[in-house]
Protein backbone atom coordinates (compact mmCIF):
# COMPACT_ATOMS: atom_id res chain seq x y z
CA UNK A 1 0.00 0.00 0.00
CA UNK A 2 1.54 3.91 -0.45
CA UNK A 3 2.53 5.30 2.19
CA UNK A 4 1.29 9.11 3.44
CA UNK A 5 3.22 11.30 5.21
CA UNK A 6 0.62 11.12 8.51
CA UNK A 7 -0.16 7.72 8.02
CA UNK A 8 -0.78 5.23 11.13
CA UNK A 9 -1.31 1.27 11.64
CA UNK A 10 -1.86 -1.69 13.48
CA UNK A 11 0.35 -4.24 14.31
CA UNK A 12 -1.57 -6.56 11.16
CA UNK A 13 -1.57 -3.74 8.49
CA UNK A 14 1.33 -1.74 6.41
CA UNK A 15 4.42 -1.32 8.42
CA UNK A 16 3.32 -2.67 11.20
CA UNK A 17 2.66 -6.39 9.59
CA UNK A 18 6.48 -5.90 8.53
CA UNK A 19 6.96 -6.59 12.32
CA UNK A 20 5.34 -9.73 12.41
CA UNK A 21 7.62 -10.80 9.75
CA UNK A 22 10.57 -9.78 11.54
CA UNK A 23 9.29 -11.87 14.82
CA UNK A 24 8.80 -14.84 12.32
CA UNK A 25 12.35 -14.65 11.31
CA UNK A 26 13.83 -14.37 14.88
CA UNK A 27 11.27 -17.53 15.63
CA UNK A 28 13.13 -19.44 12.91
CA UNK A 29 16.74 -18.47 14.23
CA UNK A 30 15.31 -18.85 17.84
CA UNK A 31 14.55 -22.73 17.17
CA UNK A 32 17.53 -23.46 14.42
CA UNK A 33 20.60 -25.81 15.88
CA UNK A 34 22.56 -23.40 16.62
CA UNK A 35 21.02 -19.56 16.94
CA UNK A 36 23.09 -16.79 17.47
CA UNK A 37 20.21 -15.49 20.01
CA UNK A 38 17.32 -17.21 21.77
CA UNK A 39 14.10 -15.22 21.44
CA UNK A 40 11.09 -16.81 23.24
CA UNK A 41 8.96 -14.29 22.74
CA UNK A 42 8.81 -14.00 18.93
CA UNK A 43 6.59 -16.55 18.60
CA UNK A 44 4.29 -15.24 21.40
CA UNK A 45 3.74 -12.46 19.21
CA UNK A 46 2.91 -14.72 15.74
CA UNK A 47 0.80 -16.58 17.57
CA UNK A 48 -1.35 -13.51 19.33
CA UNK A 49 -1.95 -12.17 15.74
CA UNK A 50 -2.84 -15.51 14.63
CA UNK A 51 -5.51 -15.24 17.26
CA UNK A 52 -6.61 -12.42 16.08
CA UNK A 53 -7.04 -13.52 12.65
CA UNK A 54 -3.74 -13.07 10.98
CA UNK A 55 -2.31 -15.32 8.58
CA UNK A 56 1.07 -15.09 7.23
CA UNK A 57 0.72 -15.63 3.29
CA UNK A 58 2.68 -18.59 1.55
CA UNK A 59 4.71 -15.35 -0.15
CA UNK A 60 5.26 -13.59 2.99
CA UNK A 61 6.57 -16.90 4.53
CA UNK A 62 8.65 -17.24 1.81
CA UNK A 63 9.85 -13.37 1.65
CA UNK A 64 10.91 -14.10 5.71
CA UNK A 65 13.02 -17.68 4.86
CA UNK A 66 15.22 -15.43 2.28
CA UNK A 67 15.88 -12.47 4.45
CA UNK A 68 15.87 -15.01 7.58
CA UNK A 69 19.79 -14.09 8.08
CA UNK A 70 19.76 -10.88 7.56
CA UNK A 71 17.55 -10.97 10.26
CA UNK A 72 19.51 -12.62 12.66
CA UNK A 73 22.64 -10.78 12.03
CA UNK A 74 20.94 -7.54 12.36
CA UNK A 75 19.20 -8.70 15.58
CA UNK A 76 22.81 -10.12 17.07
CA UNK A 77 23.96 -6.83 16.62
CA UNK A 78 22.18 -4.97 17.93
CA UNK A 79 21.62 -7.30 20.86
CA UNK A 80 25.87 -6.75 21.42
CA UNK A 81 25.26 -3.32 21.23
CA UNK A 82 23.24 -2.95 24.17
CA UNK A 83 25.01 -5.48 26.29
CA UNK A 84 28.57 -3.58 25.69
CA UNK A 85 26.48 -0.26 26.07
CA UNK A 86 25.47 -1.59 29.67
CA UNK A 87 28.63 -3.17 30.34
CA UNK A 88 30.22 0.51 30.19
CA UNK A 89 27.79 2.06 31.96
CA UNK A 90 25.02 3.26 30.25
CA UNK A 91 21.71 2.46 32.19
CA UNK A 92 19.34 4.23 29.99
CA UNK A 93 18.17 2.99 26.67
CA UNK A 94 15.65 3.88 24.15
CA UNK A 95 14.20 1.76 21.35
CA UNK A 96 12.92 3.95 18.48
CA UNK A 97 9.90 2.42 16.37
CA UNK A 98 10.59 -0.83 18.51
CA UNK A 99 7.87 -2.77 17.00
CA UNK A 100 8.08 -5.85 18.56
CA UNK A 101 11.79 -6.41 19.48
CA UNK A 102 11.74 -7.86 22.97
CA UNK A 103 14.94 -6.89 24.98
CA UNK A 104 13.68 -5.57 27.31
CA UNK A 105 12.49 -9.03 28.35
CA UNK A 106 15.12 -10.87 26.99
CA UNK A 107 18.64 -9.12 27.49
CA UNK A 108 20.68 -9.11 30.77
CA UNK A 109 20.62 -5.61 31.69
CA UNK A 110 22.61 -4.04 34.23
CA UNK A 111 20.58 -3.57 37.65
CA UNK A 112 19.09 -0.10 37.31
CA UNK A 113 18.71 0.40 33.45
CA UNK A 114 15.37 1.48 32.53
CA UNK A 115 14.51 0.80 28.73
CA UNK A 116 12.21 3.30 27.15
CA UNK A 117 10.03 1.68 23.81
CA UNK A 118 8.18 4.22 21.39
CA UNK A 119 6.30 2.94 18.47
CA UNK A 120 2.71 3.53 17.22
CA UNK A 121 0.14 3.27 20.48
CA UNK A 122 -1.74 -0.17 18.80
CA UNK A 123 1.97 -1.66 18.14
CA UNK A 124 3.19 -1.00 21.76
CA UNK A 125 -0.74 -2.21 22.98
CA UNK A 126 -1.17 -5.37 20.93
CA UNK A 127 2.82 -6.06 23.01
CA UNK A 128 1.73 -5.39 26.09
CA UNK A 129 -1.11 -7.47 25.82
CA UNK A 130 0.48 -10.37 24.49
CA UNK A 131 3.70 -10.03 27.24
CA UNK A 132 1.03 -9.48 30.15
CA UNK A 133 -0.98 -12.69 28.94
CA UNK A 134 1.92 -15.29 29.37
CA UNK A 135 2.99 -13.23 32.52
CA UNK A 136 6.39 -11.99 31.06
CA UNK A 137 8.60 -9.92 33.51
CA UNK A 138 10.81 -7.35 32.05
CA UNK A 139 14.58 -7.26 32.55
CA UNK A 140 15.12 -3.86 33.20
CA UNK A 141 12.40 -0.77 33.89
CA UNK A 142 9.99 -0.72 31.03
CA UNK A 143 8.26 2.65 30.19
CA UNK A 144 5.89 2.69 26.67
CA UNK A 145 6.07 5.72 25.04
CA UNK A 146 3.03 5.63 22.27
CA UNK A 147 3.67 7.84 20.09
CA UNK A 148 4.42 8.27 16.70
CA UNK A 149 7.89 9.34 15.73
CA UNK A 150 6.94 12.17 12.95
CA UNK A 151 4.92 13.68 16.19
CA UNK A 152 6.57 15.25 19.34
CA UNK A 153 7.91 12.28 20.53
CA UNK A 154 10.62 14.43 22.38
CA UNK A 155 8.17 15.68 25.24
CA UNK A 156 6.52 12.32 25.63
CA UNK A 157 9.78 10.42 26.09
CA UNK A 158 10.55 13.27 29.04
CA UNK A 159 7.30 12.80 30.36
CA UNK A 160 7.44 9.22 30.63
CA UNK A 161 10.61 9.49 32.99
CA UNK A 162 13.78 9.70 30.22
CA UNK A 163 16.64 11.82 31.48
CA UNK A 164 18.35 13.82 28.76
CA UNK A 165 21.22 14.87 31.29
CA UNK A 166 22.02 10.93 31.37
CA UNK A 167 24.09 9.00 28.58
CA UNK A 168 21.75 7.29 26.37
CA UNK A 169 22.06 4.04 24.46
CA UNK A 170 19.56 5.13 21.15
CA UNK A 171 18.83 2.47 18.39
CA UNK A 172 16.63 2.69 15.23
CA UNK A 173 16.23 -0.55 13.76
CA UNK A 174 14.01 -1.43 10.53
CA UNK A 175 12.89 2.18 10.63
CA UNK A 176 14.91 4.26 8.06
CA UNK A 177 13.16 3.69 5.05
CA UNK A 178 9.64 3.60 6.06
CA UNK A 179 10.58 7.50 7.18
CA UNK A 180 10.54 10.53 4.76
CA UNK A 181 14.43 11.80 4.30
CA UNK A 182 13.18 15.06 6.18
CA UNK A 183 11.64 13.01 8.88
CA UNK A 184 15.26 11.32 8.69
CA UNK A 185 16.46 14.59 9.21
CA UNK A 186 14.15 15.81 11.93
CA UNK A 187 14.53 12.30 14.15
CA UNK A 188 18.13 12.52 14.28
CA UNK A 189 18.47 16.36 15.32
CA UNK A 190 16.10 15.17 18.41
CA UNK A 191 18.43 12.30 19.55
CA UNK A 192 20.98 14.77 19.15
CA UNK A 193 19.46 17.21 21.18
CA UNK A 194 18.17 14.59 23.75
CA UNK A 195 21.97 13.10 24.09
CA UNK A 196 23.88 13.75 26.88
CA UNK A 197 28.11 13.09 26.73
CA UNK A 198 28.70 9.59 27.00
CA UNK A 199 25.87 8.61 25.06
CA UNK A 200 25.61 5.67 22.01
CA UNK A 201 23.43 5.39 19.25
CA UNK A 202 22.96 2.03 16.32
CA UNK A 203 21.11 2.52 13.41
CA UNK A 204 20.75 0.22 10.41
CA UNK A 205 21.09 2.56 7.99
CA UNK A 206 20.41 2.92 4.28
CA UNK A 207 23.90 1.83 2.23
CA UNK A 208 24.40 4.21 -0.66
CA UNK A 209 22.79 2.02 -3.59
CA UNK A 210 19.74 1.41 -1.64
CA UNK A 211 17.37 2.83 -3.98
CA UNK A 212 19.49 2.31 -6.94
CA UNK A 213 16.83 2.02 -9.46
CA UNK A 214 18.54 -0.83 -11.19
CA UNK A 215 18.94 -2.77 -7.82
CA UNK A 216 15.73 -2.58 -7.14
CA UNK A 217 14.18 -3.68 -10.20
CA UNK A 218 16.67 -6.88 -10.36
CA UNK A 219 15.37 -7.18 -6.74
CA UNK A 220 11.46 -7.08 -8.12
CA UNK A 221 12.13 -9.40 -10.86
CA UNK A 222 13.81 -11.80 -8.40
CA UNK A 223 11.16 -11.90 -5.81
CA UNK A 224 8.50 -12.51 -9.03
CA UNK A 225 10.71 -15.07 -10.11
CA UNK A 226 10.16 -16.20 -6.36
CA UNK A 227 6.43 -16.21 -6.47
CA UNK A 228 7.06 -13.63 -3.61
CA UNK A 229 3.96 -10.82 -4.42
CA UNK A 230 3.92 -7.25 -2.56
CA UNK A 231 2.08 -7.94 0.19
CA UNK A 232 4.84 -9.15 2.61
CA UNK A 233 6.80 -7.93 4.94
CA UNK A 234 9.63 -5.13 4.08
CA UNK A 235 8.72 -4.71 1.42
CA UNK A 236 9.74 -1.94 -0.99
CA UNK A 237 6.29 -0.22 -1.54
CA UNK A 238 6.46 1.14 2.34
CA UNK A 239 9.35 3.00 1.43
CA UNK A 240 10.03 6.47 1.13
CA UNK A 241 12.17 5.94 -1.90
CA UNK A 242 13.87 9.79 -1.29
CA UNK A 243 17.72 11.12 -1.72
CA UNK A 244 18.98 11.38 2.15
CA UNK A 245 21.31 12.56 4.17
CA UNK A 246 24.57 9.96 4.50
CA UNK A 247 24.53 9.57 7.84
CA UNK A 248 27.99 8.23 8.41
CA UNK A 249 28.55 11.84 7.35
CA UNK A 250 25.93 13.83 9.37
CA UNK A 251 26.55 12.18 13.12
CA UNK A 252 30.65 12.70 12.03
CA UNK A 253 30.15 16.39 11.56
CA UNK A 254 28.23 16.81 14.95
CA UNK A 255 30.59 15.72 16.93
CA UNK A 256 30.99 11.31 17.49
CA UNK A 257 32.59 8.43 17.04
CA UNK A 258 31.35 6.46 13.87
CA UNK A 259 32.15 3.39 12.87
CA UNK A 260 30.59 1.11 10.33
CA UNK A 261 30.31 -1.87 8.66
CA UNK A 262 27.73 -2.97 6.12
CA UNK A 263 25.24 -5.62 5.44
CA UNK A 264 26.70 -8.36 4.09
CA UNK A 265 30.16 -8.31 5.57
CA UNK A 266 27.87 -8.16 8.93
CA UNK A 267 26.22 -11.65 7.67
CA UNK A 268 29.55 -13.21 7.00
CA UNK A 269 30.74 -12.51 10.61
CA UNK A 270 27.96 -13.92 11.89
CA UNK A 271 28.38 -17.14 9.35
CA UNK A 272 24.82 -15.69 7.67
CA UNK A 273 26.28 -14.67 4.66
CA UNK A 274 23.21 -15.48 1.55
CA UNK A 275 23.49 -17.63 -0.98
CA UNK A 276 24.41 -15.97 -4.80
CA UNK A 277 20.90 -16.39 -6.00
CA UNK A 278 19.75 -14.17 -2.39
CA UNK A 279 22.37 -11.33 -2.83
CA UNK A 280 20.26 -9.12 -4.34
CA UNK A 281 17.34 -9.60 -2.04
CA UNK A 282 19.74 -8.58 0.86
CA UNK A 283 19.15 -5.11 2.13
CA UNK A 284 21.96 -3.06 1.32
CA UNK A 285 22.52 -1.46 4.50
CA UNK A 286 25.27 -0.19 6.52
CA UNK A 287 24.80 -0.77 10.51
CA UNK A 288 26.43 2.35 12.40
CA UNK A 289 27.46 2.48 15.81
CA UNK A 290 28.30 6.42 16.70
CA UNK A 291 29.62 7.58 20.74
CA UNK A 292 29.55 11.28 21.81
CA UNK A 293 32.84 11.55 23.48
CA UNK A 294 32.94 13.02 27.03
CA UNK A 295 34.22 16.29 27.22
CA UNK A 296 38.02 16.29 27.82
CA UNK A 297 38.36 12.62 26.49
CA UNK A 298 41.22 11.69 23.98
CA UNK A 299 40.52 12.27 20.68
Amino acid sequence: MARTEDDNWNITESVGATALGVAMARAAESSCDCPLFTDPYAQLFIEAATEHGWQPTASMTERVRIVGGYAAARTKWFDEYFIAAGANGIDQAVILAAGLDARAWRLPWVDGSTVYEIDQPQVLAFKADTLTAHSAKSAAAYRAVPVDLRANWPKALQEAGFDPSTPTAWSAEGLLPYLPAAGQDLLFERVAELSAEGSRIAVEALGPNTFDPEYLERRREQLRRAGIDSSGPDTADLWFIEERADLTEWLTERGWEVTAVEALSLMERYDRAPSADDEDLTPRSVFIEARLPLAGSPA
